[in-house]
């Protein structure tokens, strides 16, 4: 029975160890051939080693059985013995274009710099055993082609490094071809070396960038650079191929608006491209030809934009305003767009942007040449804006107003080589004009206005209120009164030291401190305004110079304190109102509601009913409580 049991352990001893040992017995990969690859080009084989036992640094010898030679086995490179190689290799192994390098302990790869017609055949990838035991693969081979080279690439014009206006076309062409019996695939770069001030090879020792600018790839899809894909999104780069003579690929990169960062060495990349059988895609060929630099001048060099008359103008008021834009150094090869807006500031006679208030737009003209107004949209049919020639831009104001006066400036954005930018595209660049300062002479106009308060009966709640406002407009033509009625709190009494309380506060002028309520107003051309809705209001003219505003049915909420505020407005030769600007505030005038007779007649009957109310209940009190102190003592006898 024991010597049972001790030969079924030798057994499965013998059992795992030979196990252990296939488990762990070497193995050298290499990738699945036939590998096609170009003469002239490089020549990068991988070569891994696992499973085998001893340092982790493992060394490799490369063989190549050409096959012109019979299968005759060729020493290459070895990364243990510098005598490896034979001689149709020693001079190419001691300049390094033949080579080992190596990814890590125990992965390496051939690299042959400049690949050879000769180099055809089957290379083999030997590791010397560190092993304690012979086990395993210690050797890999793989077959590779060597064709021939048959890209080609071409341009049809170069870039000349003459400046180039900011916002012209750039449109660089490239051929390529090639012609091969194995299936490949080109693929089309255009990219760029250098950028904004600096050249591709720079000075001073500055780096030299490289940036793909767009790419037809190995699948035949257009790929835009990671710098360039909002510009390709927005359709301002664009790559077409069209066939050429002989089989050629004409290759067409268009930019639509050249930028200032376009600036630098342009190249084109042809690569040709084969599929492995291990379903990877290689690189086998790859010729740039260099293009041309391309110098950009910015627009802002040349841009100016100027506005006429210059300096200060001063008009009589209902006389045509006419203002005009100019813009130069636009170059004529270049289609851009124009944005022209006139904006004012204010009343001011300074030039300086931030003073005289907000400013406004007052009209503007759109790269597509519709012309709109700002908030003052009565300008619409009162005034216009017009390209009156290449570059020129007027507004016109047909009859100027008080309101007109100000700075006004000139505003361009150009859009370089965009006709009809979508409205989130930025504009290249915006100038501004000096600015024109505008003043109307207006007319000798006065104002007076002088509120009343008629004589009558007492106000009492639910009387009719009745306030007069003389207003008197003194002018050279046409004028109207524009009255606005205004109402304070009453304020209270104010008791100095010394002095006895005020019984009657009636101030010539309201107060300045509370802000009024703005209740009523006639407008220049009769047109009655009631601006609360608490109380029935009605405002009228009586005659060209006297104005009423009623309260109807008042309340104690509408006391306080009255004044009526008058604008004067003046009329243009061409018919059209006009704010002249001067005004006046009547004196307050102070409106009490009195109490009515039916009111006072209550007083004395609800003091009455309050009263005897009072003296009823006293007297119960008095009567229930001597009661139950009578009714106690009488039970306490019993």
């Amino acid at each position: 029975m024991r010597t049972m049991m001790a030969s079924m352990k030798t057994t499965l001893f013998v059992f795992l160890h030979s196990v252990l040992q296939y488990a762990v017995c070497r193995d050298v990969t290499l990738p699945t051939g036939p590998l096609y690859r170009v003469a002239g080009f490089p020549l990068s084989l991988p070569c891994a080693v696992s499973g085998y036992e001893g340092p982790r640094t493992q060394d490799f010898e490369w063989f190549l059985y050409r096959d012109d030679a019979g299968g005759r086995q060729m020493g290459v490179v070895s990364t243990r013995d510098k005598g490896f190689p034979y001689a149709p290799f020693q001079a190419r192994v001691r300049n390094g274009e033949v080579r080992v390098e190596r990814d890590s302990g125990d992965m390496v790869r051939l690299v042959i710099q400049r690949l050879r017609a000769e180099d055809q055949g089957k290379y083999e990838c030997y590791t010397p055993s560190t092993d304690s035991t012979y086990q395993g693969n210690y050797s890999g081979t793989v077959s590779v082609k060597v064709i021939p080279d048959t890209l080609q690439i071409s341009y049809s014009r170069s870039l000349t490094g003459q400046p180039v206006p900011e916002g012209a076309e750039l449109t660089l062409t490239c051929s390529a071809s090639i012609q091969s019996e194995q299936l490949t695939h080109l693929s089309i770069t255009f990219g760029k070396r250098g950028g904004g001030e600096g050249s591709a090879s720079g000075t001073g020792g500055e780096v030299s960038t490289v940036r793909e600018i767009i790419s037809i790839d190995k699948l035949l899809g257009v790929v835009p650079g990671r710098s360039y894909k909002k510009r390709y999104d927005d359709g301002e780069i664009t790559l077409e191929k069209r066939n050429g003579e002989a089989g050629q690929g004409v290759y067409l990169m268009k930019m639509k608006a050249v930028q200032p960062d376009d600036t630098g060495s342009y190249f084109c990349e042809a690569s040709q491209w084969i599929l492995d059988p291990d379903r990877s895609w290689q690189k086998i060929a790859q010729r740039t030809l260099d293009i041309g630099n391309l110098t950009v001048k910015q627009l802002a060099e040349s841009l100016s934009v100027t506005s006429s008359p210059k300096g200060e103008v001063t008009l009589q008021v209902g006389s045509p305003l006419i203002l005009t834009c100019e813009v130069l150094g636009l170059q004529s090869e270049v289609n851009s767009g124009l944005l022209v807006q006139w904006m004012k500031r204010g009343s001011v006679s300074s030039n300086e942007v931030g003073t005289g208030g907000v400013e406004v737009e007052v009209a503007r003209m759109s790269t597509e040449g519709v012309v709109s107004w700002g908030d003052d949209l009565s300008r619409a049919s009162g005034g216009s804006m017009e390209k009156v020639a290449q570059g020129r831009y007027s507004l016109k104001l047909f009859s100027a107003r008080p309101s007109d006066t100000g700075v006004y400036r000139c505003v361009v954005s150009v859009y370089a080589g965009r006709t009809n930018p979508v409205p989130s595209t930025p504009a290249t660049l915006t100038q501004r004009s000096e600015g024109v300062t505008v003043n109307l002479k207006t007319k000798d106009v006065l104002v007076s206005a002088v509120a009343q308060l008629p004589r009558g009966p007492l106000l009492k709640r639910g009387s009719t209120i009745t306030l007069l406002c003389n207003a008197t407009v003194t002018t050279t033509g046409p004028a109207q009164a524009q009255v606005h009625w205004l109402r304070w709190p009453i304020p209270e009494p104010v008791n100095k030291k010394g002095e006895s309380p005020a019984s009657d506060v009636s101030p010539l002028d309201p107060p300045a401190v509370v802000k009024p309520t703005l209740i009523a107003a006639l407008m220049y051309n009769g047109v009655a305004n009631i601006y609360i809705n608490s109380s029935e209001l009605s405002i009228d003219r009586l005659s060209a110079v006297s104005y009423r505003l009623r309260v109807h049915t008042a309340t104690m909420d509408d006391q306080g304190m009255y004044a009526c505020h008058a604008e004067a407005w003046g009329q243009d030769p061409h018919g059209g109102w006009y704010n002249t600007g001067v005004k006046a505030e009547s004196n307050a005038v102070t409106v009490y509601l009195y109490a009515r007779a039916a009111d006072l007649l209550l007083i004395p009957l609800v003091i009455g009913v309050s009263s005897a109310l009072f003296v009823g209940i006293v007297i119960i009190g008095a009567v229930t409580c001597c009661f139950m102190r009578r009714l106690a003592r009488q039970r306490a006898r019993k």
